[in-house]
């Protein structure tokens, strides 16, 4: 009888020490699970907006970039996430119509306001910049052009970004602005990214790339000079990017971009990016490949001696005021490149005409953004909730639990025996 009650007293016991021992091991396993999904769960984006408006000439174009909160060398990884057209001329043109510009502006800052989140309007910096034809606007009527950017800047002051105000930028600034877009994207300063097999070699300023803008109304040309010495100190700027300072030679010929080259002829709603990749891009010239000067001047001798029936037969989708352009430009472009700016047929194996990289536009703006992201503090990184050394003290100290609890259970399954003596 004794034995009997003995025999179901051990089994009792047995079955909530095993429970015990189950129980204890399940917490465990959840202790582990839950460490381990805390610590490892993706941290929230932490990134920064910022909106650039390009006023140029003929058109304006507004730009939104994106960058890590935490910074690389004080200047930001920044990159473009969408681009929109404003529908009419360029800013210049509404000097006589000023009641217009809010409507003008309306449609792409609305979009902006969609893309960038509502948690983020307020921190999102907006900057304005006009080129050449509020240049010439200033020069003509100092006074008009002052109202203009001031009814711009009531307009943005409406949205509930951070506007940081309407300027017009300097020719020598749009070149510069231009050359950082440039050398950024094809990985001269961060060693990240690379462009048409060109490797960076060290991103010194022996290394970075000149750049040539042909817009509407000027034209641009910025580089570093070869033994760094920049003669006109008219002509230079300089800037500290990703820990590094570069001092740049640019220059700016107003009155020699593409518009104003083919006079009022072709003055009215013309589309003036880059010129000379948007000619080039027609003649289809701009592969990675460069093609040779005198392939060049050869496929511009005979797209210009076609008649002009035959033109617009052949290119029957393109829009005949575009294509009443292409020759004049083009002779232009090829007349800038070898008798302005003295281009060679050797050292023209090194021009490639480009209209965006990484999907990211290749004018001034988002060199402007990157410049100006030196003067946004960098925030600290986000953290994970458990310190390295609570999480790895956590993670060993329920492994060992289990592991505790499984040897224990085994030797109870294993060994009862031994296991009740010693409890006797």
């Amino acid at each position: 009888m004794e034995d009997r009650k003995e025999s179901e007293l051990k089994s009792f016991c047995s079955r909530n020490i095993l429970i015990i021992l189950g129980f204890s091991s399940i917490m465990a396993v959840i202790a582990l699970i839950a460490v381990g999904l805390t610590q490892n769960k993706p941290l929230p984006e932490n990134v920064k907006y910022g909106i650039v408006l390009d006023a140029g000439s003929s058109h304006t174009s507004l730009y939104i970039y994106k960058w890590p909160a935490e910074k690389e060398n004080d200047t930001g990884v920044v990159h473009q996430i969408e681009e929109c057209k404003l529908k009419g001329p360029g800013i210049s043109r509404y000097a006589q119509r000023l009641n217009e510009i809010d409507a003008y502006l309306t449609e792409c800052m609305e979009r902006a306001s969609q893309v960038i989140p509502k948690s983020q309007h307020q921190g999102t910096p907006v900057y304005l910049g006009a080129t050449a034809g509020m240049r010439l606007l200033r020069m003509e009527n100092e006074q008009l052009a002052d109202k203009v950017l001031s009814v711009v800047t009531k307009s943005l002051n409406n949205y509930h970004f951070d506007f940081h105000g309407a300027r017009i930028i300097t020719g020598q600034e749009e070149g510069a602005y231009g050359w950082i877009t440039i050398n950024y994207l094809l990985g001269k300063f961060t060693q990240k990214l690379s462009w048409l097999n060109l490797k960076p070699n060290g991103g010194n300023s022996q290394g970075t790339y000149g750049a040539l803008d042909l817009g509407g109304a000027s034209t641009q040309i910025t580089f570093v000079p070869q033994n760094e010495r920049i003669e006109s100190p008219s002509n230079a700027l300089h800037f500290r990017l990703y820990g590094k300072d570069y001092s740049v030679y640019t220059h700016s010929f107003l009155c020699y971009g593409k518009d104003q080259a083919l006079r009022q002829k072709l003055a009215k709603d013309i589309q003036a990016f880059s010129a000379y990749y948007y000619v080039m891009e027609f003649l289809n010239f701009t592969s990675e490949e460069t093609p040779t000067q005198e392939k060049v001047i050869d496929s511009m001798e005979k797209f210009c001696s076609q008649p002009w029936k035959e033109l617009k037969t052949y290119f029957g989708d393109v829009k005949e005021k575009y294509l009443s352009e292409y020759c004049f430009s083009g002779a232009y472009i090829l007349s800038l490149l070898l008798n302005g700016y003295h281009f060679t047929a050797d050292s023209w194996k090194n021009i490639h005409f480009m209209g965006k990289i990484h999907s990211s536009s290749v004018g001034w703006t988002l060199g402007y953004m990157l410049n100006l992201t030196n003067m946004i503090p960098a925030e600290e990184p986000l953290s994970t909730p458990l310190s390295h050394s609570t999480y790895v003290f956590l993670m060993v100290l329920f492994s060992l639990i289990l592991v505790a609890v499984a040897i224990i259970g085994l030797f109870i399954f294993h060994k009862p025996s031994y296991f009740w003596k010693d409890m006797v």
